[in-house]
């Protein structure tokens, strides 16, 4: 696969083999289920496949509990000097730049501060803490002492991330809907061959907040329970928060980024090409970018919603492309839909799917739904719990999709060499 993408390459082969490297923090309700404490227990949730990580809450819909993926362990503070950027997607933000900190330094220490660029996606930003001071503001006639504007700015996140980190590169957030933290990869990757940085910090977060969760409730998008995915019985999504982070640059590493494809069908300002054209499209992208078949891709992390529209659309695109016979799930059957960092937190499965230091036996994440077929689909290989790469050591290559509103839509390919 790498002498594949090296004949793509722009410039040589070192700009195909930017690389992955960084921890998760994914959606999760830490009392009951810990898939996001570090590698090794996200992995272990991942492959065993768990839906304890999604609990029924209240305050975020009127009259009803609704099922979210929910981060209850203590955030770390921001940094002395960045008290204007408060904020709980910022703080869950940090959590996770904290497990990659030594690189950042590191990459800082051997390219400049100047040279290490922060490109990261998010959708609700500080929306929170701007819905907590508009209820103040309405009951007492004027803003909380110590609410500022730059807590729910969407680029809020990378220039509170690049600060926390003491970064002086390039740092813009993108926020594409539910593709924000997929197209942070494409963003980095431009930077780094434009001569602009050397290293990247990539990645997003996205926090709940009970305008997002009543804004898919009033497109009757959220599910009753837990969301089906690509189940004749699926009525909508579940919503979840996560935080992933990762240093991209264009050293070797265990798992690296062979292909990007972006797309914008445009056809609907909420609803997808009921065809999956612009779907078809990214991912087409991204196996030519990859300089890859789709008989290469050894499993499909697929974005999976769990709404009706979603699934119909994203079948279609997946067997005109992969047919019938490549393993493929929704993991946002155990994170719930994490909008702007799905992207980047997908991402993060598939390096530990492809890492063999997390991933020895080659296990994939299972597919969790009830098992009811919609025959109006057409199949896909799902996989269960124990389903495995038939080469535990041997090379591979990966795919993850995340399509959005407005039909943004991004596809990315990870892969591992030879044995080590």
């Amino acid at each position: 696969m790498r002498s594949r993408c090296s004949r793509r390459s722009l410039a040589d082969d070192r700009e195909l083999s930017s690389h992955l490297q960084g921890a998760l923090r994914p959606a999760r309700d830490g009392a009951r289920h810990p898939i996001g404490t570090g590698a090794a227990a996200v992995a272990d949730a991942l492959f065993s496949g768990t839906r304890a990580g999604l609990v029924p809450r209240e305050g975020f819909i009127p009259g009803r509990p609704v099922h979210v993926g929910a981060v209850d362990d203590a955030l770390p503070p921001v940094p002395d000097g960045l008290e204007a950027w408060e904020s709980r997607n910022n703080r869950l933000m940090l959590l996770a730049l904290d497990q990659i900190a030594g690189a950042v330094e590191d990459a800082a220490r051997r390219f400049g501060r100047h040279r290490v660029a922060v490109v990261l996606g998010t959708s609700t930003a500080g929306i929170a803490e701007g819905e907590v001071a508009f209820a103040v503001r309405e009951r007492d006639g004027a803003w909380p002492t110590g609410f500022d504007y730059r807590q729910q700015e969407t680029g809020s996140l990378a220039d509170f991330a690049a600060r926390a980190l003491r970064l002086t590169g390039p740092a813009y957030t993108v926020a594409t809907a539910c593709s924000s933290s997929g197209k942070v990869f494409g963003s980095a990757r431009r930077l780094i061959r434009a001569g602009l940085a050397d290293a990247v910090v990539v990645g997003g977060a996205d926090t709940l907040c009970r305008m997002t969760v009543g804004g898919f409730a009033s497109l009757e998008a959220v599910s009753a329970g837990l969301c089906n995915p690509f189940s004749a019985n699926r009525d909508g999504i579940n919503i979840g928060e996560a935080a992933a982070a990762f240093l991209m640059t264009r050293e070797p590493a265990e798992v690296s980024l062979l292909g990007l494809g972006e797309s914008s069908d445009a056809h609907h300002v909420s609803a997808p090409d009921p065809e999956g054209r612009g779907a078809l499209a990214a991912m087409a992208a991204a196996l030519d970018d990859a300089g890859l078949s789709p008989r290469d891709i050894a499993y499909v992390n697929l974005h999976g919603t769990g709404t009706p529209l979603n699934d119909s659309m994203e079948g279609k695109a997946m067997s005109a492309l992969f047919g019938t016979g490549t393993p493929c799930s929704s993991t946002k059957a155990m994170t719930g839909h994490t909008l702007g960092a799905a992207g980047a937190c997908e991402a993060a499965f598939l390096w530990l799917t492809l890492h063999r230091g997390h991933n020895p036996d080659g296990r994939l994440p299972p597919h969790l739904w009830d098992g009811v077929a919609d025959p109006a689909l057409p199949p896909l290989a799902l996989t269960v719990t124990g389903t495995a790469l038939t080469d535990p050591r041997g090379p591979a290559a990966m795919l993850s999709s995340s399509f959005a509103f407005g039909g943004s839509n991004v596809a990315l390919v990870l892969g591992r060499g030879g044995q080590p």
